[in-house]
């Protein structure tokens, strides 16, 4: 709980398509909108969006503590990697499935911001 608010914006997604070896950057600006300084913590979920078996919702990959003054606003940055998209597939192997994957930032997974999609080849 935070006495002030956070605004998220401007989700980038620097390479929006990848092999299932390959790594991107995920960026985005939070600002503190209110009239105090406060604490976010900036949190980073991925959904497989046509997994060959049953994956969770939403799985939480990262998260940032931010500090930020009323006004201020700072960037994030992720790493997605391939190890953060792996799943056991139906033989229990380790496995990252070609498909969609959407990348969603916000302050909880109930308090979702920012959505973008992730092509993995």
């Amino acid at each position: 709980m935070s006495y002030t608010t956070f605004e998220y914006a401007d989700l980038q997604i620097e390479k929006s398509s990848i092999t299932t070896s390959d790594s991107t950057l995920v960026r985005c600006k939070i600002t503190n909108s209110g009239r105090l300084a406060g604490d976010e913590v900036v949190q980073l979920y991925i959904h497989d969006e046509f997994a060959s078996v049953a994956r969770p919702v939403t799985e939480l990959k990262g998260f940032q503590r931010i500090h930020l003054n009323p006004g201020e606003t700072k960037e994030v940055t992720f790493t997605i990697n391939s190890e953060m998209l792996l799943m056991l597939d139906i033989d229990l192997k380790k496995v990252v499935e070609p498909g969609d994957f959407r990348i969603m930032i916000g302050a909880s997974s109930k308090d979702i911001r920012l959505r973008g999609i992730l092509e993995v080849r």
